[in-house]
């Protein structure tokens, strides 16, 4: 196992660093010399982060790849606000000197209660032909298994080990509290929806050494996966509905909202419509809940910028503790303040025993100095 992990970096801020990761993406880049550089990113389990290498570079272009791993030794500091990693010698490994489960991050959920869920929501499903359809999917020895480990994407959120299967139980939650508020959506539709929506992506996301997208994912994307999946274990059920069918075809390429997001059709009906806002909202609540834990060590309240939300973001916890905290010493001053101010009037009122007391009229004298 590694000794240096990147939710280690405060504590080894301008500090040079030995340690090891795996390359999330190289780039060859030109100083203004016309030299070139390497800017590279470097992840583990526990994050990413940016280093660039500005010296030797020609002997280092060629000794590794992207997804490789690396023994880097370098500086690591801030710019910016985030930390970054200035290289000063790199290595590739060979994969029996690497640990896999160093380099991926990985839900800190337990997987079997996490899928023990979910097979609980599907047991309530009252339609037998859906019902029918997700187990055929759950029980599938192969689906299960990508099912339990893939992220639900490459970096947007829910980007670790186990996270579509996070997301997909989240998304089961919100769908049956919103369900019992909303009593025209039909429940057993929109859990189905919820299940099938990212199933594609055990097959558009490749997640051994870091997360990136297969072949077949970049030129069919999950969507398209997915209905090829869906027409497959259907044909095995002669007696699955027609309709049932397109609506579930509905869901799953409708599910992103919108034409510019890559939704070939917009929700056209109200599970639909539904699924899309929620898969939406909890993508977005992850990405922020991640992205507060990425800069915990930051003592402002607002983050760096979110490029997936387009924005940066104020952590209220950080903003209503640091308010507090002002708020108390505020009080202390005060208190303080008017402990001596107490104090004051006492020695005045209380005088020294050699002369009038201060509350007495004072004789007055012509005498100026």
């Amino acid at each position: 196992m590694k000794d240096f992990f990147l939710s280690d970096c405060a504590a080894f801020e301008n500090k040079v660093i030995v340690s090891s990761f795996v390359v999330s993406t190289k780039q060859v880049k030109p100083k203004k010399s016309g030299e070139p550089y390497l800017a590279l990113t470097l992840a583990d389990r526990c994050g990413q982060i940016e280093a660039k290498m500005w010296d030797n570079v020609e002997d280092a272009i060629d000794a590794f790849e992207q997804d490789d791993f690396l023994k880097i030794k370098g500086l690591l500091n801030k710019y910016k606000n985030r930390f970054q990693l200035t290289i000063h010698k790199l290595r590739k490994l060979g994969e029996s000197e690497v640990d896999f489960a160093d380099y991926l991050p990985k839900t800190t959920k337990n997987v079997d209660e996490l899928w023990h869920t979910l097979e609980e929501f599907v047991s309530s499903i009252g339609d037998p032909h859906l019902k029918l359809l997700v187990r055929s999917f759950m029980t599938d020895p192969e689906i299960a298994a990508a099912y339990r480990n893939a992220p639900a994407a490459k970096t947007l959120h829910h980007a670790y080990i186990g996270g579509l299967l996070d997301h997909v139980v989240s998304l089961f939650r919100s769908c049956d509290l919103l369900c019992r508020n909303y009593p025209q959506v039909n429940r057993d539709l929109l859990l189905t929806g919820a299940f099938l929506h990212d199933i594609g992506k055990i097959h558009e996301l490749s997640y051994n050494r870091s997360f990136s997208y297969t072949s077949r994912g970049q030129l069919l994307g999950h969507m398209i996966i997915e209905l090829e999946m869906l027409q497959a274990k259907i044909a095995l059920m002669p007696d699955f509905p027609d309709q049932m069918k397109t609506l579930l075809e509905h869901l799953i390429i409708s599910h992103h909202g919108e034409y510019e997001f890559g939704s070939p059709k917009l929700p056209m009906f109200p599970e639909a419509l539904m699924l899309h806002y929620l898969d939406d909202l909890d993508s977005k609540m992850e990405s922020m809940r991640a992205h507060f834990e990425r800069e915990a060590e930051n003592d402002s309240t607002w983050t760096s910028y979110n490029p997936s939300l387009g924005r940066t973001l104020l952590n209220t916890a950080k903003f209503l503790k640091k308010e507090e905290k002002e708020d108390q010493e505020e009080t202390i001053a005060a208190a303080a303040a008017a402990s001596a101010v107490e104090s004051a009037i006492s020695v005045k009122t209380s005088g020294n025993g050699d002369g009038p007391a201060a509350t007495e009229p004072v004789p007055l004298t012509d005498e100026v100095g």
